[in-house]
């Protein structure tokens, strides 16, 4: 069975998550659950471990993280995007592309 880890870290009054394992439809339903309790906190969300990530789970994590404060890190470029068509922005590219299709449409 496969499953998510979620490794909580503390430091300098921030909290990470450093998710570990499969990102699906339940286990972003845990993770969720996860974010709602720590509301009163920065949290980042950090997703560069993952084996797998299932684009149902972005649905599913959305319907919190557009008005909280939760940063997003270590996103693949199509989850950055879908997460982006949600309305959920990720935490700023150290370097950014001159344009992206985004971009010109949204302009």
């Amino acid at each position: 069975m496969t499953g998510l880890q979620i490794h909580q870290e503390e430091a300098a009054g921030r909290i990470t998550l450093r998710l570990e394992g499969t990102l699906d439809g339940r286990t972003a339903q845990e993770l969720r659950n996860s974010l709602q309790a720590l509301s009163q906190s920065e949290v980042v969300l950090d997703f560069a471990h993952l084996r797998e990530f299932k684009d149902s789970a972005v649905g599913i994590l959305t319907h919190g993280l557009k008005d909280s404060a939760v940063q997003l890190r270590g996103l693949a470029t199509h989850h950055e995007r879908m997460f982006r068509y949600f309305g959920v922005l990720s935490s700023p590219a150290t370097h950014r592309a001159y344009y992206t299709p985004e971009d010109i449409l949204s302009a």
